[in-house]
Protein backbone atom coordinates (compact mmCIF):
# COMPACT_ATOMS: atom_id res chain seq x y z
CA UNK A 1 0.00 0.00 0.00
CA UNK A 2 2.74 2.45 0.92
CA UNK A 3 4.08 2.56 -2.60
CA UNK A 4 0.66 3.76 -3.76
CA UNK A 5 0.63 6.78 -1.42
CA UNK A 6 3.16 8.55 -3.68
CA UNK A 7 4.94 10.34 -0.81
CA UNK A 8 5.58 10.07 2.92
CA UNK A 9 4.18 13.54 3.57
CA UNK A 10 0.52 13.93 2.72
CA UNK A 11 -2.07 16.54 3.59
CA UNK A 12 -4.84 16.08 6.15
CA UNK A 13 -7.68 18.39 5.17
CA UNK A 14 -9.75 18.47 8.36
CA UNK A 15 -8.88 22.17 8.85
CA UNK A 16 -10.49 22.95 5.49
CA UNK A 17 -13.83 22.05 7.09
CA UNK A 18 -13.56 25.24 9.18
CA UNK A 19 -11.92 23.47 12.08
CA UNK A 20 -11.88 25.85 15.06
CA UNK A 21 -12.40 28.93 12.86
CA UNK A 22 -14.20 30.29 9.82
CA UNK A 23 -11.68 29.96 6.98
CA UNK A 24 -12.24 31.95 3.77
CA UNK A 25 -12.63 29.86 0.62
CA UNK A 26 -9.69 31.60 -1.04
CA UNK A 27 -7.40 30.75 1.87
CA UNK A 28 -8.48 27.11 1.87
CA UNK A 29 -7.93 26.76 -1.87
CA UNK A 30 -4.55 28.49 -1.67
CA UNK A 31 -3.48 26.04 1.02
CA UNK A 32 -4.27 23.03 -1.16
CA UNK A 33 -2.44 24.67 -4.06
CA UNK A 34 0.58 25.29 -1.84
CA UNK A 35 0.61 21.61 -0.90
CA UNK A 36 0.42 20.60 -4.56
CA UNK A 37 3.21 23.00 -5.48
CA UNK A 38 5.42 21.41 -2.80
CA UNK A 39 4.87 17.98 -4.32
CA UNK A 40 2.12 16.62 -2.08
CA UNK A 41 0.13 13.98 -3.95
CA UNK A 42 -1.79 12.31 -1.12
CA UNK A 43 -4.85 14.09 0.27
CA UNK A 44 -7.14 12.85 3.03
CA UNK A 45 -10.60 14.17 3.85
CA UNK A 46 -13.94 13.08 5.36
CA UNK A 47 -17.66 13.94 5.26
CA UNK A 48 -17.47 14.90 8.96
CA UNK A 49 -15.06 17.76 8.30
CA UNK A 50 -17.43 20.70 8.21
CA UNK A 51 -20.36 18.46 7.13
CA UNK A 52 -18.88 18.06 3.67
CA UNK A 53 -17.14 21.42 3.44
CA UNK A 54 -13.62 19.96 3.37
CA UNK A 55 -14.55 17.58 0.57
CA UNK A 56 -16.20 20.37 -1.44
CA UNK A 57 -13.15 22.63 -1.12
CA UNK A 58 -10.68 19.84 -1.83
CA UNK A 59 -12.66 18.78 -4.90
CA UNK A 60 -12.63 22.30 -6.24
CA UNK A 61 -8.91 22.72 -5.56
CA UNK A 62 -7.96 19.46 -7.28
CA UNK A 63 -10.39 19.76 -10.21
CA UNK A 64 -7.70 21.08 -12.54
CA UNK A 65 -5.33 18.16 -11.96
CA UNK A 66 -5.35 14.75 -13.63
CA UNK A 67 -6.94 12.20 -11.33
CA UNK A 68 -4.16 9.64 -11.74
CA UNK A 69 -1.60 12.15 -10.46
CA UNK A 70 -2.76 12.03 -6.83
CA UNK A 71 -4.08 9.66 -4.17
CA UNK A 72 -7.35 10.50 -2.45
CA UNK A 73 -8.80 9.04 0.73
CA UNK A 74 -12.07 9.83 2.43
CA UNK A 75 -14.18 8.17 5.08
CA UNK A 76 -17.47 6.42 5.76
CA UNK A 77 -19.62 6.10 8.86
CA UNK A 78 -21.40 9.44 8.51
CA UNK A 79 -24.02 10.44 5.97
CA UNK A 80 -24.56 14.15 5.31
CA UNK A 81 -28.21 15.13 4.77
CA UNK A 82 -29.81 18.12 3.06
CA UNK A 83 -31.71 19.08 6.21
CA UNK A 84 -29.92 21.34 8.66
CA UNK A 85 -29.07 21.40 12.37
CA UNK A 86 -27.12 23.59 14.79
CA UNK A 87 -23.44 22.66 14.24
CA UNK A 88 -22.54 23.77 17.77
CA UNK A 89 -25.08 21.34 19.28
CA UNK A 90 -23.80 18.20 17.57
CA UNK A 91 -22.80 15.24 19.73
CA UNK A 92 -19.26 14.56 18.55
CA UNK A 93 -17.80 12.98 21.65
CA UNK A 94 -14.37 14.41 22.42
CA UNK A 95 -14.52 16.53 19.23
CA UNK A 96 -17.52 18.54 20.35
CA UNK A 97 -17.49 22.03 18.83
CA UNK A 98 -14.49 21.36 16.59
CA UNK A 99 -16.51 21.95 13.40
CA UNK A 100 -19.05 24.44 14.71
CA UNK A 101 -18.09 26.80 11.86
CA UNK A 102 -18.77 24.17 9.19
CA UNK A 103 -21.89 23.70 7.09
CA UNK A 104 -25.16 23.23 9.03
CA UNK A 105 -26.15 20.04 7.20
CA UNK A 106 -27.32 17.26 9.50
CA UNK A 107 -24.82 14.47 10.14
CA UNK A 108 -26.12 10.92 10.70
CA UNK A 109 -23.88 8.17 12.08
CA UNK A 110 -24.36 4.92 10.16
CA UNK A 111 -21.82 2.11 9.64
CA UNK A 112 -24.09 -0.22 7.67
CA UNK A 113 -23.21 -1.49 4.20
CA UNK A 114 -25.94 0.57 2.52
CA UNK A 115 -24.86 3.77 4.28
CA UNK A 116 -21.24 3.02 3.35
CA UNK A 117 -22.09 2.89 -0.34
CA UNK A 118 -24.25 6.01 -0.09
CA UNK A 119 -21.51 7.87 1.76
CA UNK A 120 -19.00 7.03 -0.96
CA UNK A 121 -21.39 8.17 -3.69
CA UNK A 122 -22.02 11.46 -1.88
CA UNK A 123 -18.28 12.01 -1.32
CA UNK A 124 -17.56 11.47 -5.00
CA UNK A 125 -20.06 14.19 -5.90
CA UNK A 126 -18.59 16.67 -3.40
CA UNK A 127 -15.05 15.83 -4.48
CA UNK A 128 -15.91 16.05 -8.20
CA UNK A 129 -14.18 12.77 -8.95
CA UNK A 130 -15.08 9.29 -10.13
CA UNK A 131 -13.25 7.20 -7.52
CA UNK A 132 -11.61 7.11 -4.12
CA UNK A 133 -8.30 5.31 -3.70
CA UNK A 134 -8.61 4.58 0.02
CA UNK A 135 -11.66 4.52 2.28
CA UNK A 136 -11.41 4.70 6.07
CA UNK A 137 -14.19 3.75 8.49
CA UNK A 138 -14.35 6.88 10.62
CA UNK A 139 -14.28 7.19 14.42
CA UNK A 140 -15.71 3.80 15.33
CA UNK A 141 -14.08 4.03 18.76
CA UNK A 142 -14.67 5.00 22.37
CA UNK A 143 -13.81 8.68 22.00
CA UNK A 144 -17.04 9.14 20.04
CA UNK A 145 -19.32 6.43 21.37
CA UNK A 146 -18.17 5.72 24.92
CA UNK A 147 -19.55 2.40 26.17
CA UNK A 148 -21.44 1.96 22.90
CA UNK A 149 -18.34 1.78 20.76
CA UNK A 150 -18.19 -2.01 20.59
CA UNK A 151 -21.80 -2.13 19.40
CA UNK A 152 -20.95 0.40 16.69
CA UNK A 153 -17.84 -1.61 15.80
CA UNK A 154 -20.00 -4.71 15.32
CA UNK A 155 -22.31 -2.81 12.96
CA UNK A 156 -19.22 -1.73 11.01
CA UNK A 157 -17.78 -5.26 11.03
CA UNK A 158 -20.83 -6.74 9.36
CA UNK A 159 -21.58 -3.66 7.27
CA UNK A 160 -18.85 -1.20 6.27
CA UNK A 161 -15.91 -3.60 6.62
CA UNK A 162 -17.42 -6.25 4.34
CA UNK A 163 -18.64 -3.69 1.82
CA UNK A 164 -15.20 -2.10 1.59
CA UNK A 165 -13.47 -5.47 1.44
CA UNK A 166 -15.64 -6.33 -1.55
CA UNK A 167 -14.96 -3.00 -3.25
CA UNK A 168 -11.23 -3.54 -2.75
CA UNK A 169 -11.38 -7.07 -4.16
CA UNK A 170 -13.37 -5.79 -7.15
CA UNK A 171 -10.75 -3.11 -7.79
CA UNK A 172 -13.12 -0.21 -7.13
CA UNK A 173 -10.83 1.06 -4.34
CA UNK A 174 -7.17 0.31 -3.67
CA UNK A 175 -7.52 -0.26 0.07
CA UNK A 176 -9.47 0.34 3.26
CA UNK A 177 -9.07 0.43 7.02
CA UNK A 178 -10.05 2.49 10.03
CA UNK A 179 -9.70 6.23 10.54
CA UNK A 180 -9.63 6.58 14.31
CA UNK A 181 -8.13 8.40 17.28
CA UNK A 182 -7.84 5.31 19.47
CA UNK A 183 -5.54 2.28 19.35
CA UNK A 184 -7.99 -0.29 20.72
CA UNK A 185 -10.27 -0.25 17.68
CA UNK A 186 -7.35 -0.95 15.34
CA UNK A 187 -6.12 -3.79 17.55
CA UNK A 188 -9.59 -5.32 17.45
CA UNK A 189 -9.70 -5.02 13.67
CA UNK A 190 -6.35 -6.77 13.33
CA UNK A 191 -7.59 -9.60 15.54
CA UNK A 192 -10.39 -10.45 13.10
CA UNK A 193 -9.91 -13.44 10.82
CA UNK A 194 -11.72 -11.52 8.09
CA UNK A 195 -12.15 -9.07 6.52
CA UNK A 196 -8.59 -7.81 6.32
CA UNK A 197 -7.62 -4.11 6.06
CA UNK A 198 -4.79 -2.68 3.98
CA UNK A 199 -4.06 0.62 5.70
CA UNK A 200 -5.30 2.50 8.75
CA UNK A 201 -5.25 6.17 9.63
CA UNK A 202 -4.31 6.58 13.29
CA UNK A 203 -4.66 10.17 14.48
CA UNK A 204 -2.93 11.48 17.58
CA UNK A 205 -1.79 8.11 18.90
CA UNK A 206 1.70 8.01 17.47
CA UNK A 207 3.10 11.41 18.33
CA UNK A 208 5.84 12.79 20.55
CA UNK A 209 3.19 13.31 23.23
CA UNK A 210 1.40 9.96 22.99
CA UNK A 211 2.93 6.80 21.55
CA UNK A 212 3.48 4.26 24.36
CA UNK A 213 0.24 2.32 23.79
CA UNK A 214 0.66 2.09 20.03
CA UNK A 215 4.21 0.78 20.45
CA UNK A 216 3.17 -2.10 22.69
CA UNK A 217 0.94 -4.07 20.33
CA UNK A 218 -0.36 -2.11 17.40
CA UNK A 219 2.80 -1.23 15.51
CA UNK A 220 4.27 -4.77 15.74
CA UNK A 221 0.92 -6.32 14.74
CA UNK A 222 0.52 -3.93 11.81
CA UNK A 223 3.99 -4.81 10.55
CA UNK A 224 3.37 -8.52 10.96
CA UNK A 225 0.08 -8.41 9.10
CA UNK A 226 1.24 -6.03 6.39
CA UNK A 227 -1.17 -3.23 7.28
CA UNK A 228 0.32 0.22 6.75
CA UNK A 229 -0.23 3.01 9.27
CA UNK A 230 -0.88 6.57 8.16
CA UNK A 231 -0.20 8.92 11.08
CA UNK A 232 -2.68 11.75 11.39
CA UNK A 233 -2.46 14.60 13.85
CA UNK A 234 1.35 14.47 14.24
CA UNK A 235 1.21 17.83 16.03
CA UNK A 236 -1.34 16.57 18.57
CA UNK A 237 -4.13 18.95 17.48
CA UNK A 238 -1.67 21.82 17.17
CA UNK A 239 0.13 22.02 20.52
CA UNK A 240 3.36 20.77 18.90
CA UNK A 241 3.09 23.39 16.16
CA UNK A 242 2.68 26.44 18.34
CA UNK A 243 -1.08 26.06 18.90
CA UNK A 244 -3.08 25.80 22.11
CA UNK A 245 -5.08 22.60 21.46
CA UNK A 246 -4.35 19.02 22.51
CA UNK A 247 -6.83 16.27 21.70
CA UNK A 248 -9.10 18.90 20.09
CA UNK A 249 -9.44 20.78 23.40
CA UNK A 250 -7.47 23.45 25.25
CA UNK A 251 -4.22 21.82 26.39
CA UNK A 252 -3.87 21.04 30.09
CA UNK A 253 -1.07 22.55 32.22
CA UNK A 254 0.60 19.11 32.28
CA UNK A 255 0.69 18.86 28.49
CA UNK A 256 1.89 22.45 28.15
CA UNK A 257 4.71 21.71 30.59
CA UNK A 258 5.75 18.62 28.61
CA UNK A 259 5.75 20.57 25.37
CA UNK A 260 7.93 23.24 27.00
CA UNK A 261 10.45 20.56 27.95
CA UNK A 262 10.53 19.34 24.35
CA UNK A 263 10.93 22.91 23.10
CA UNK A 264 13.84 23.53 25.45
CA UNK A 265 15.73 20.47 24.19
CA UNK A 266 14.92 21.36 20.59
CA UNK A 267 16.25 24.89 21.04
CA UNK A 268 19.50 23.60 22.55
CA UNK A 269 20.04 21.41 19.50
CA UNK A 270 18.73 23.94 16.97
CA UNK A 271 15.84 21.70 15.96
CA UNK A 272 12.27 22.74 15.18
CA UNK A 273 9.58 20.90 17.14
CA UNK A 274 7.71 20.32 13.88
CA UNK A 275 10.72 18.48 12.47
CA UNK A 276 10.96 16.34 15.57
CA UNK A 277 7.25 15.51 15.43
CA UNK A 278 7.16 14.56 11.75
CA UNK A 279 10.39 12.63 11.73
CA UNK A 280 9.58 10.76 14.93
CA UNK A 281 6.39 9.40 13.36
CA UNK A 282 8.06 8.45 10.08
CA UNK A 283 10.89 6.61 11.84
CA UNK A 284 8.59 3.73 12.76
CA UNK A 285 8.76 1.06 10.02
CA UNK A 286 5.00 0.48 10.26
CA UNK A 287 4.30 4.07 9.22
CA UNK A 288 3.78 4.64 5.50
CA UNK A 289 2.97 8.36 5.61
CA UNK A 290 2.21 11.26 7.91
CA UNK A 291 -0.52 13.76 7.08
CA UNK A 292 -0.39 17.00 9.06
CA UNK A 293 -3.30 19.36 8.60
CA UNK A 294 -3.07 22.99 7.59
CA UNK A 295 -5.37 25.88 6.77
CA UNK A 296 -2.77 28.43 5.69
CA UNK A 297 -0.28 28.15 2.80
CA UNK A 298 2.66 29.13 5.01
CA UNK A 299 2.04 26.09 7.21
CA UNK A 300 2.67 23.86 4.20
CA UNK A 301 6.04 25.51 3.71
CA UNK A 302 6.87 24.88 7.37
CA UNK A 303 5.92 21.21 7.11
CA UNK A 304 8.18 20.58 4.13
CA UNK A 305 11.06 22.48 5.69
CA UNK A 306 10.60 20.37 8.82
CA UNK A 307 10.67 17.15 6.81
CA UNK A 308 14.03 18.15 5.33
CA UNK A 309 15.66 19.13 8.62
CA UNK A 310 18.35 16.87 10.04
CA UNK A 311 17.97 16.70 13.83
CA UNK A 312 21.19 15.44 15.38
CA UNK A 313 21.64 12.10 17.08
CA UNK A 314 22.41 14.09 20.26
CA UNK A 315 18.93 15.63 20.15
CA UNK A 316 17.24 12.24 20.00
CA UNK A 317 19.56 10.88 22.66
CA UNK A 318 18.57 13.65 25.05
CA UNK A 319 14.89 13.13 24.26
CA UNK A 320 15.32 9.48 25.26
CA UNK A 321 17.35 10.30 28.34
CA UNK A 322 14.68 12.76 29.49
CA UNK A 323 12.03 10.07 28.85
CA UNK A 324 10.23 12.29 26.36
CA UNK A 325 10.26 9.44 23.87
CA UNK A 326 9.95 5.78 24.73
CA UNK A 327 13.10 3.73 24.93
CA UNK A 328 11.36 1.25 22.59
CA UNK A 329 10.45 3.82 19.93
CA UNK A 330 12.40 3.67 16.66
CA UNK A 331 14.10 7.00 16.03
CA UNK A 332 15.53 8.63 12.90
CA UNK A 333 18.90 7.07 12.25
CA UNK A 334 18.00 3.76 13.88
CA UNK A 335 18.39 0.76 11.59
CA UNK A 336 15.00 -0.33 10.26
CA UNK A 337 14.31 -4.00 9.95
Amino acid sequence: MRNKLKSKLGFGTAPLGNMFRNIPDAEALATVQAAWDKGVRYFDTAPLYGAGLSEIRLGEALAGHKRDEYILSSKVGRVILDEVEDPAARQLGEKGGVFQFGRPNKIVNDYSADATLRSIEDSLKRLKTDHLDIVFVHDVAQDFYGDEWLAQFEVARTGAFRALDRLRDEGVIKGWGLGVNRVEAVELLLDLNEPKPDVTLLAGRYTLLDHERALQRLMPAALQQGMDIVVGGPYSSGILAGGAHFEYQQASPEIIAKVERIKAIAQRHNVSVKAAALQFALANPAVAAVIPGASRPERIEEDHAALNEKPSAAFWQEMREQKLVSAAAPLPGDAKE
